[in-house]
C-alpha cells in the first residue's frame, strides 16, 4: 500500500532515508525514515538582529529580514549554519539531518558549487576580519555584518534571491564573493555504509557494506545488541571487527544452518562534519541549512543484513531522488525463489539475483507514508516529507506562535526561532507561506512509477 497524507506544519525528513532489511516470513517492520548516515542537529538560535537586516525586493515590494549565522546543538558540539531556504520559516528547536546535495533543494542549483566557495572563503571559515575586509574592499568588518554579508551572497546563489544588505560593508562583501566565486565540488559525507541493506543465505558472509566517513579517527563498528547467536561482523579475511577506517569493508558472518534471521550494525565516528554539507528538516518544516563551521561532533549511520536457507531472500532501502520528484525505494534478492511485493496498489516481482528500483512520485511539501508488502507477512514502511524545493507549499500557521530570535554574539547557542521570517531569514510579507492553509492532493495507487534495474544487487539508489 502506498498513503499520502494531509500535514500542516510539521514535515519528516525525506532527505536520505533510513533503510529497512527484513527476512520474508520473519520479521515485519515500520516507522519513520530517516537519513543513511551522518550527523544530526538541533536549531538553537539566529545571531543576527536588526542592525544586520537586509532588504528582499519582490514582486514590487521591499521586505525587511535579518541575516546571520544559525547555530545547531550536535552530539557533543555545536555546528554554525547559513540558510540555503529564504522563502521557508524556520522552527523553534527543529530536529534536522544531514543529507547529500541530491537529497535537498541543492540538486538542481548549478551554483551549488559557488555557494561552496563562499563557505570556505568567507566568515567564519575566515576568521581573520580584517584580511577578509582587506580583499573584499569592503571596509571594517564585525562578526555580524561579515556573517550578514556572507548570507546576502549565498541567497543570491541559493535562491536566485534580489536582496541586498543595509549594511555598506556587509554588501560590498556579498558583492565581491558573488563575483568572486567559483565552483567547488560538494563534500563528502560524514559517516555512510554503502549499500545500507544487504542480504544472502545462512553460511554466507553477507556484504561487503562499505565504510565512508570524513574522519581520521577509527570507527567504532558496534553488533546490534539483540545480535543472533554465532552471528560476527568481520572484514573481508574472515577476521571479527570493532573499528573501521574509510574505505573499509564490512560483512555479516552468519553461521550455516542458522535459523532465518535479520540483524544490524552500527557505526560511529567522532568528527567534524565537513563544511558545505546540506542539512534538512527531520520532523518540522524549517529552512534548509547548509554548513559555515562545527566544532566536533559524533556521528552515525547504520547497516542491515537478512539471511535464510531458502527462498526469497530481499533487502529494501529507500531514499529521496529530489530530481525525479520521489522517493527511489530499491528491492534486492539474494534468494533462490522469485520476491513477490506490493506497492502503491501494484505487485512487483524480482527474480533470484536481481535488484529493482521504484521510483515513487511525491509532492514538494507532502508528507508520504510508503509500506512494501511482502509473502509470509513481510512488510517494510517509509516515511517522511519531501523537501526539494527552496519555495515549498504554502501551510498554515502553527497553532502556537513561536517565539522571536534573542540577539546572540557568535558561538552563543541560545536563542530561538519562530514563525516570524522576519527574524528568520525568510519573508516577512509573504502571507502565503505563513498564513494560507493549502489542502495537498493526495497521491493515489494510480500514480506512475519509474523503474530501472540496478547493475548489482543491494545497490542504494539515488546515491
Amino acid at each position: 500500500m502506498f498513503k499520502i497524507q494531509r500535514r500542516s506544519a510539521a514535515r519528516l525528513a525525506a532527505a536520505g532515508l533510513a533503510t529497512g532489511l527484513l527476512a520474508a516470513g520473519a520479521i515485519s517492520g515500520a516507522g519513520a525514515a530517516f537519513a543513511d548516515g551522518g550527523a544530526t542537529a538541533v536549531l538553537g538560535g539566529l545571531q543576527a538582529d536588526k542592525s544586520d537586516g537586509v532588504v528582499i525586493h519582490e514582486g514590487g515590494k521591499d521586505k525587511a529580514v535579518n541575516a546571520g549565522l544559525f547555530t545547531m546543538d550536535v552530539g557533543g558540539g555545536t555546528i554554525q549554519t547559513y540558510c540555503i531556504d529564504i522563502h521557508n520559516p524556520t522552527q523553534k528547536h527543529a530536529k534536522y539531518q544531514e543529507v547529500p546535495w541530491d537529497s535537498s533543494s541543492l540538486h538542481n542549483n548549478p551554483d551549488a558549487g559557488k555557494i561552496n566557495w563562499i563557505l570556505q572563503h568567507s566568515y567564519p571559515q575566515v576568521a581573520d576580519l580584517a584580511a577578509l575586509a582587506k580583499a573584499s574592499g569592503s571596509g571594517p568588518l564585525t562578526e555580524k555584518t561579515a556573517a550578514a554579508g556572507t548570507q546576502v551572497a549565498i541567497w543570491r546563489f541559493s535562491d536566485k534571491a534580489s536582496v541586498d544588505a543595509n549594511d555598506p560593508a556587509a554588501e560590498k562583501l556579498a558583492e565581491y564573493l558573488g563575483k568572486t566565486a567559483t565552483d567547488t565540488p560538494e563534500p563528502k559525507a560524514t559517516l555512510t555504509l554503502d549499500p545500507p541493506a544487504v542480504s544472502g543465505k545462512s553460511g554466507d558472509k553477507l556484504g561487503p557494506v562499505t565504510v565512508h566517513t570524513t574522519s581520521a579517527t577509527p570507527v567504532q563498528i558496534q553488533p546490534a545488541l539483540d545480535v543472533p547467536a554465532g552471528v560476527k561482523i568481520v572484514n573481508k579475511s574472515g577476521k571479527a571487527v570493532t573499528t573501521a577506517s574509510n574505505g573499509d569493508q564490512l560483512f555479516f558472518s552468519i553461521p550455516a544452518g542458522a535459523a532465518d534471521g535479520t540483524t544490524s550494525v552500527t557505526a560511529t565516528a567522532v568528527t567534524q562534519v565537513p563544511v558545505g554539507r546540506a542539512f534538512t528538516g527531520v520532523d518540522s518544516k524549517s529552512q534548509v541549512q547548509i554548513l559555515a563551521g562545527s566544532s566536533a561532533t559524533t556521528a552515525t549511520a547504520t547497516a542491515t543484513g537478512t539471511w535464510a536457507k531458502k527462498g526469497p531472500i530481499p533487502a529494501v532501502s529507500a531514499t529521496v531522488d529530489c530530481a525525479k520528484n520521489g522517493v527511489d525505494v530499491t528491492a534486492s534478492n539474494k534468494g533462490d525463489e522469485a520476491f513477490t511485493f506490493e506497492l502503491a496498489g501494484k505487485k512487483f516481482s524480482i527474480e533470484a539475483g536481481k535488484s529493482k528500483t521504484i521510483t515513487v512520485p511525491v509532492k514538494e511539501d507532502q508528507k508520504y507514508e510508503i509500506t512494501i508488502s511482502g509473502p509470509n507477512g513481510f512488510t517494510k514502511t517509509f516515511k517522511g516529507v519531501l523537501d526539494c524545493k527552496t519555495t515549498g507549499t504554502p501551510t498554515p500557521a502553527p497553532s502556537t506562535s513561536t517565539t522571536q530570535p534573542s540577539p546572540a554574539s557568535a558561538g552563543s547557542t541560545t536563542g530561538t526561532t519562530g514563525g516570524d521570517l522576519a527574524q528568520t531569514g525568510g519573508s516577512s510579507a509573504t502571507p502565503m507561506i505563513a498564513g494560507i492553509a493549502v489542502a495537498l492532493v493526495a497521491v493515489g495507487g494510480g500514480a506512475v512509477f519509474f523503474l530501472r534495474r540496478k547493475k548489482s544487487a543491494g545497490t542504494p539508489a539515488g546515491q
